[in-house]
């Protein structure tokens, strides 16, 4: 039987990069889409992860885990925190969005670039880059750029113009080794961003689902 892979969401537009790349890169498993889309609203009024985000987020896990998940895949890069909780007290592979692209990166470069589309995803990110790198006793330095007006038009249907908002943002990281794009919804800017610089480009879904599957594997065997 195809395992379970329970996908959390705190925004509608992470699902279908997701689902897209589940779809290319690991087809057999079984997705179950939770989106609780009430988490982005409350998370950017409040300027922090709450106690109740805290809760909120283990009641989604909690949730999968009753539903028969096998693992779990956070898709909001806002949360971190809440998601590294969550994973300390469980018995199944649980993921943040980013971490296997922040793998991945780590090993294509010392200098590498941050595009984001929603502000508040930026400060628990570099944070969790830079334990990483500490972790791996590598010296990195990262830049940011964020084009918040990409993800209003997202949401309102214009991936075109979005992709071209988060292209534009790409000579705001000269110099770079490696450029990712901060946010799941943000994947399918990936080859606009290709067309404007000559370093890699790396998306969270793809790396995600590569690691997420090695992950759930390992444990059923």
């Amino acid at each position: 039987m195809s395992p379970r892979i329970c996908l959390i969401h705190a925004v509608q537009v992470a699902i279908a990069p997701i689902e897209g790349s589940f779809a290319r890169l690991w087809p057999e498993a079984e997705r179950m889409n939770l989106l609780e889309d009430r988490l982005s609203v409350d998370r950017a009024r409040d300027g922090r992860i709450s106690d109740d985000m805290f809760r909120r987020f283990g009641d989604l896990a909690d949730y999968a885990i009753e539903a028969g998940a096998a693992g779990i895949l956070y898709t909001c890069s806002a949360f971190g925190p809440a998601i590294e909780a969550v994973r300390s007290r469980v018995n199944i592979p649980v993921f943040k969005p980013n971490e296997a692209m922040f793998d991945e990166a780590l090993r294509k470069g010392k200098r590498i670039g941050l595009i984001a589309t929603f502000a508040p995803s930026l400060p628990p990110m570099l944070e969790e880059l830079q334990q990483m790198a500490a972790a791996r006793k590598a010296e990195i330095s990262v830049v940011t750029a964020c084009a918040p007006a990409a993800m209003e038009l997202l949401n309102a249907g214009n991936a075109a113009r979005h992709n071209e908002l988060v292209a534009a943002a790409v000579p705001e990281l000269r110099g770079c080794d490696v450029i990712l794009l901060a946010q799941f919804s943000m994947a399918g800017a990936r080859q606009a961003v290709e067309a404007v610089t000559r370093v890699p480009v790396l998306t969270s879904p793809d790396s995600a689902v590569v690691a997420i599957r090695a992950a759930v594997e390992a444990a059923a065997r």
